[in-house]
């Protein structure tokens, strides 16, 4: 098939007693729905193929395996469709690798649901991996999530779950957040001075992965900067751009204070973590899911104990998160884009953010008294989603993000320095090519 090819399909209208039931089963435990007569939602003559639906999918990362308890759900409302999750044990980029060599494969009773990475997208569209989703109901998700969703003027996937980077703080060393990268600096030079004072001021995920590009274009993207704009332009060049990495190599640099951690160089997402939680650094940027490891609910007031507060971080944040789409060689599109419709659903997403901890998708589960008062950053996380930025739009993210950071790394080993060769590098990546 080539690469601009889409999937187009008919979709029917659903049922008003579907969705009725839905709602009424997804706000029930399963303890409930065992003693329920379940009515099946789609006989009849309606169009829904019978047969079990394949989730492709990264580990769980949430609370109390929430996704499968959904899927449990579905499963009881629809005996003729019954869904599963084939979970990728690995990181994402091999995620990623191993989707795209099955859907390459031409499906063969393969995955009916793939669950992508928001980045992803675009190149699963554009090389007709995905079907569209055109005319779904699109009402109530939070706009950048959905957007993600969309390439090429079509709608691709619905949102499953999102994320955004947060700043956790040491509010008794600093007890005012930083409005900015400057104030975090003068921040960290008043707190180390302090007996008892951390190692360092800031720590973030500098490693060789997806870490790196993210904290890089949040970076740019505070000091005003940006790298590719919204016409596709490469901008890296500019001065604001520069500032932002060269701030990253100037805090890198050992000093007194030491405003950022060297250790974040090899930093992920748990190391980081790891470094707050021993007390080394006064700020880290990490996702909502650091939150549960430095407070879990189960730890009670003893938790408490490290005194850390939430803000948003100095810029705006990379929108993360993932979407769910259709495969385009599922011989059960309708009942995939069914389900698809059942876990993005309202109360589905609620589930997932009040028990499984997942950044829900919707605007109405922020507003719920238990979310807030379970996740005490809930409304911060909802103002940083909203002001979030995504990353390039490009079949080609891969390419793109192994060349910006092999760029970003060699700007910090040389003082915040792009090589001369950085624009056309990246002009490259946006097209599939290496140079």
């Amino acid at each position: 098939m080539p690469e601009t090819a889409t999937r187009r399909i008919r979709w029917p209208r659903r049922p008003r007693l579907e969705m009725l039931l839905l709602g009424l089963v997804a706000g029930v435990g399963l303890t409930l729905l065992a003693g329920l007569v379940v009515v099946p939602l789609f006989a009849g003559d309606d169009g829904i193929e019978d047969g079990e639906l394949v989730i492709l999918s990264g580990r769980d990362e949430g609370q109390g395996n929430q996704r499968q308890a959904l899927v449990d759900q579905w499963n009881a409302l629809h005996p003729r469709n019954p869904a599963r999750i084939e979970e990728i044990a690995a990181g994402a980029d091999a995620q990623r690798s191993e989707m795209v060599a099955r859907a390459q494969g031409g499906g063969k009773g393969d995955a009916d649901v793939y669950n992508l990475d928001v980045t992803w997208t675009a190149e699963f569209a554009s090389r007709g991996y995905i079907r569209d989703l055109d005319g779904a109901d699109t009402t109530g998700y939070l706009p950048a999530p959905l957007q993600t969703c969309r390439y090429d003027g079509h709608l691709w996937a619905l949102p499953f779950n999102t994320d955004a980077g947060l700043l956790y703080y040491r509010d008794k060393l600093a007890p005012q957040a930083p409005k900015g990268w400057t104030q975090l600096v003068a921040s960290v030079q008043q707190a180390l001075g302090r007996p008892g004072a951390p190692a360092a001021g800031y720590a973030g995920q500098l490693a060789d992965y997806e870490g790196l590009t993210v904290n890089a274009l949040e970076a740019i993207w505070a000091a005003g900067g940006d790298v590719v704009d919204p016409h596709g332009n490469v901008v890296i060049d500019s001065p604001e751009a520069r500032a932002g990495l060269t701030r990253l190599a100037t805090g890198l640099t050992a000093g007194t204070p030491q405003v950022i951690l060297p250790d974040s160089l090899g930093f992920d997402e748990l190391g980081t973590t790891q470094a707050f939680a021993a007390g080394r650094v006064l700020f880290m940027r990490n996702w909502p899911v650091a939150h549960r490891a430095l407070d879990p609910p189960s730890a009670g007031d003893s938790a408490k104990a490290l005194d850390f507060a939430v803000t948003r971080l100095p810029g705006p944040s990379a929108l993360g998160g993932q979407n769910l789409a259709i495969a385009a060689h599922s011989r059960r599109p309708r009942a995939a884009r069914a389900l698809i419709e059942f876990l993005t659903g309202e109360r589905s997403q609620q589930i997932l953010f009040e028990r499984g901890g997942f950044a829900a998708t919707r605007e109405i589960v922020y507003r719920d008294a238990e979310v807030i008062q379970r996740y005490r950053y809930a409304p911060t996380l909802l103002e940083a989603i909203r002001d979030a930025r995504t990353r390039p739009v490009t079949p080609h993210y891969a390419q793109f993000s192994e060349t910006f950071r092999a760029l970003v790394r060699q700007a910090l080993a040389d003082g915040g320095h792009l090589p001369p060769d950085a624009k056309p590098r990246l002009e490259a990546a946006l097209q599939g090519y290496k140079r």
